[in-house]
């Protein structure tokens, strides 16, 4: 590969909609009823995420972090409890359990595959620890085989949170399928959107159909269903979707199998390609994974400062690569302190966390736009990389 000049052909746009969309949109417009409680747009979206997904329920709300917010909720987390959560995630992560007044733990993840380490969260569980949080990092799935015997074991229950996971698949089973909430995100860059929005699925059993109805009662201001008379049975918020997004997200479900098929034909090829680039890492497959998303093209260049990796990021964006630098760890940034938080410094916690340290700093992701491009320009992206890489 060689320093070139020539600029990469343009990448499919996102979002992506068309006529499914409009009609959606009109469709809500014209029935008059524009909020969940009285539309059927957000009910049918509930039905068919559900089904996608495996699950026996789902519930669509506001946004990502709120459908994390509600499921640990639901799970019995509040003040006095702790969550582990991956330290090298998103925020919304470890926010969302401090909302709720409690303490998010933040645990290493692996250096391949950036989820959650499994000795790690072992050895962070205590007394205390209320719930576990894997993190399917862009999309690839956490050890949910391991995951779940330390949860049984410990009698402490999971949440994936899978806002990078839609339609992915565990040694052939989808999100709803494994024995655990899981949460998800619509915000404008993830794998299908309605600008913002968010769900959580609940899998097949009768104590998932419990927390499906205290999570609804939550959703809408602890306030039945069919209630006239504002008998507000719990507390609560407004978490509920409006209908303008839910016929949105109907025609990006419809439109999200072709694109995640696309993608695990291109990722990895690209994924071959910039492996071949001295001093790149890809971001590393489990086999147990059977089918993977890829909300984001994830590789590290170990030995870079952040610094420096920011710099390299500023340059392929310049080349015309949709680039971005990996999340901070989360005990890195000063929201993660302003509400409970464990009773622990920051270099106390990177010590912790060696693999998230040296990941957030020299970790770099492509939007997932990028693999649904042609075979020229997986080529020519890692012909980019490897010119910006060397300094070219």
């Amino acid at each position: 590969m060689h320093a070139d000049a020539r600029p990469i052909p343009e990448f499919p746009a996102w979002p992506q909609f068309g006529d499914a969309e409009r009609t959606g949109l009109i469709r809500s417009l014209e029935q008059g009823q524009w909020w969940r409680m009285g539309g059927s747009e957000v009910d049918a979206f509930d039905r068919e995420f559900a089904d996608y997904h495996g699950a026996a329920r789902s519930l669509a709300v506001t946004n990502g972090t709120h459908a994390l917010e509600l499921a640990l909720q639901v799970l019995g987390v509040g003040p006095g409890t702790e969550v582990i959560v991956p330290a090298f995630t998103f925020i919304s992560s470890s926010q969302a359990a401090q909302r709720l007044g409690a303490v998010a733990v933040p645990v290493d993840v692996t250096p391949d595959t950036y989820c959650l380490d499994l000795a790690a969260t072992e050895a962070a569980l205590s007394p205390r620890t209320r719930a576990i949080m894997p993190v399917h990092m862009a999309g690839h799935f956490a050890d949910m085989d391991g995951l779940a015997k330390l949860s049984e074991a410990a009698g402490v229950p999971l949440i994936q949170d899978a806002a990078h996971a839609h339609g992915a698949r565990w040694r052939g089973k989808r999100v709803g399928e494994l024995d655990s909430v899981a949460a998800f995100s619509f915000q404008n860059g993830k794998l299908m959107t309605a600008g913002e929005g968010g769900a959580v699925v609940f899998p097949e059993g009768e104590k998932y159909a419990e927390m499906y109805e205290e999570a609804f009662l939550r959703h809408s201001c602890g306030r039945p269903r069919t209630d006239r008379r504002y008998l507000h049975g719990t507390s609560g918020s407004n978490f509920r979707m409006n209908e303008f997004s839910a016929a949105v997200l109907r025609a990006q479900l419809d439109r999200l199998a072709g694109q995640i098929d696309t993608r695990e034909l291109r990722a990895p090829m690209l994924s071959a390609l910039l492996a071949e680039i001295p001093g790149v890492v890809p971001q590393a497959r489990d086999e147990r994974v059977t089918r993977n998303p890829h909300y984001m093209m994830m590789f590290r260049i170990p030995g870079l400062d952040e610094f420096r990796r920011n710099d390299l990021v500023d340059r392929l964006i310049e080349r015309g690569l949709p680039a971005f630098a990996a999340f901070r760890a989360v005990y890195r940034s000063e929201g993660f302190w302003e509400t409970a938080a464990p009773d622990l410094t920051v270099d106390e916690l990177a010590a912790r966390c060696p693999n998230t340290e040296a990941i957030y700093s020299d970790c770099v992701w492509l939007h997932h736009r990028t693999l649904l491009g042609t075979e020229e320009q997986m080529h020519r992206t890692a012909e980019i990389v490897a010119d910006t890489v060397a300094g070219k």
